[in-house]
């Protein structure tokens, strides 16, 4: 066998499609914006999909789209109205990446509506990329953030339900994080994650939502990756991350996904008892998704259409 051939076949003990060893450049879709997000909210991709339209950056688009999600009070899974945790505070983690590589975060946030501005701000302003808990409020309050309460009656009332008998809250039941990934007029890319995290979970947990490589990851080069779901197991296999780096091997967006996933199923002998979804978004304008079990839905917007679309789980 010859040396290039075994490489080809045996690389990481990796099934890797052989173009990649060819010409494995990934052609720029422009003047196409586009954006793929998790969930059905087409609201924030509508506003996303405007800003692209008038040749807005992909990074301003996906910061706007959270942010309507955020706002909304009726939404129990995001920004204000979220779900509290074992202690009845809300505390909210979001996280943001251009096109540039850079990238900033915020984990553990209270009493500040919108983490993904936030996120900006640390990604924009600071020399750091992750500002969690008090540091992460009182930064915000020094950039114009305005303190609020985040506990609706909405969402207090389902706390103190849950508090009577203390019931298991699986993250499939009582979280549904907002990833939108975005490509703009020059094909340049971006993404933003937010979230109000796993419903009564421990006071000080943080998931998968605020770390860069897990909920979230950009490379201009190739594609961009988020992921929704337990984020505890998202980050042991750094996601997002390993959805790219799948596709810089020659993957489509969809089978990257799937083979990101297979590393959990594997990890769970065959049968993990939770949910993941991924989205994925390639530099040439193809999209992908998959999910571990049921289904998951994902928006698509493009050409002035948002289209809704469910994906089956892998295991059923």
């Amino acid at each position: 066998m010859k040396r290039r051939d075994f490489f080809k076949s045996s690389l990481f003990g990796l099934s890797i499609p052989s173009f990649i060893f060819g010409k494995s450049k990934i052609s720029r879709n422009k003047n196409n914006p586009l954006i793929i997000t998790t969930w059905n909210y087409p609201k924030a991709n509508e506003i996303a999909l405007g800003l692209l339209n008038n040749h807005g950056n992909a990074i301003d688009a996906v910061e706007a789209g959270c942010r309507i999600v955020e706002a909304d009070e009726e939404n129990i899974y995001v920004g204000i109205g979220s779900l509290p945790d074992e202690n009845g505070k809300v505390t909210l983690d979001s996280c943001v990446m251009d096109s540039s590589g850079n990238c900033g975060s915020v984990a553990f946030l209270q009493n500040i509506v919108h983490p993904v501005s936030v996120a900006r701000k640390v990604m924009d302003d600071t020399k750091h990329i992750m500002l969690v808990g008090d540091g992460a409020k009182k930064f915000a309050l020094s950039k114009g953030f305005k303190h609020k309460n985040l506990l609706t009656k909405k969402s207090s009332k389902a706390w103190r339900d849950w508090l009577k008998d203390k019931r298991n809250m699986s993250p499939h039941d009582t979280h549904d994080t907002i990833s939108m990934l975005a490509q703009d007029h020059n094909g340049d890319l971006a993404g933003a994650c937010t979230t109000g995290g796993w419903a009564y979970k421990m006071h000080g947990r943080v998931g998968d939502s605020p770390i860069i490589g897990a909920g979230l990851y950009v490379d201009n080069e190739i594609g961009s990756a988020a992921a929704t779901g337990l984020g505890e197991e998202v980050i042991k296999i750094s996601g997002s991350f390993l959805v790219v780096e799948l596709m810089r091997q020659g993957y489509s967006p969809t089978k990257a996904c799937e083979k990101a996933l297979s590393r959990v199923i594997k990890a769970h002998n065959g049968n993990p008892n939770f949910q993941i979804g991924f989205i994925a978004m390639r530099k040439d304008g193809e999209v992908g998704s998959a999910c571990l079990k049921r289904s998951f839905d994902y928006l698509v917007s493009k050409n002035m259409n948002t289209k809704l679309y469910k994906v089956k789980g892998l295991i059923n």
